[in-house]
């Protein structure tokens, strides 16, 4: 299956959450999409809510479901509790650093910077979105893209200072990836451990 590239309102509406950023239409209408969405009373299966839990997951970060059971993989084998090692790992993905520091406004806007070769690790052009990064790496802007408006205008509007995590430097345009995060910095409301449920099985 292809990356989805439709409306995100109708996705985000499906969980109920404004999982791709600020929404002015969700805010408006933040029940599911449909002619009966309002009056929706269904409930959800045990499996169904494992399910959901990982769809939401997937399209908050951009992955696919192939990426997705990598990384599952890697998570078992780290050491630690597998829901959170899962969500530390894709808070490392390089597409994901980029959009944490604000140098673009969603991570969809951040998938396309890096590959467009406007990101660099270490001084060195990477333009793979799901590259891993690891502490103590320098992720920054390329010298000739620094001027370019979408970067300019998220940097302004967004700070990088709120993420224990990460270290910016606005002299240089880049950042510095101090750790791995732990789970409780991380601000999005998952349900890691229905996942780790629905690969048990």
């Amino acid at each position: 299956m292809a990356r989805y590239i439709g409306p995100k309102t109708r996705i985000a509406r499906r969980f109920g959450e404004a999982i791709f950023g600020s929404d002015k239409v969700f805010e408006k209408r933040n029940y599911p999409p449909g002619q009966h969405g309002q009056n929706r009373r269904k409930k959800t299966s045990e499996y169904g809510s494992q399910l959901n839990e990982k769809q939401k997951v997937k399209y908050t970060y951009g992955v696919l479901e192939r990426q997705f059971r990598r990384i599952y993989a890697d998570a078992k084998r780290i050491k630690g509790v597998t829901g959170e090692v899962l969500i530390s790992l894709l808070e490392s993905r390089l597409d994901n650093v980029v959009y944490r520091l604000g140098i673009a406004p969603t991570r969809a806007a951040a998938r396309q910077l890096v590959g467009h070769r406007h990101i660099v690790v270490d001084g060195e052009v990477v333009n793979i979105p799901s590259y891993r990064v690891k502490p103590g790496q320098v992720i920054g802007v390329r010298e000739k893209s620094k001027s370019l408006e979408v970067i300019a205008d998220s940097l302004a509007s967004n700070s990088s200072s709120k993420y224990s995590w990460l270290e910016w430097d606005k002299s240089t345009m880049s950042g510095k990836f101090l750790n791995m995060p732990e789970r409780s910095d991380i601000p999005e409301h998952f349900q890691e451990q229905l996942i780790v449920d629905l690969y048990s099985k």
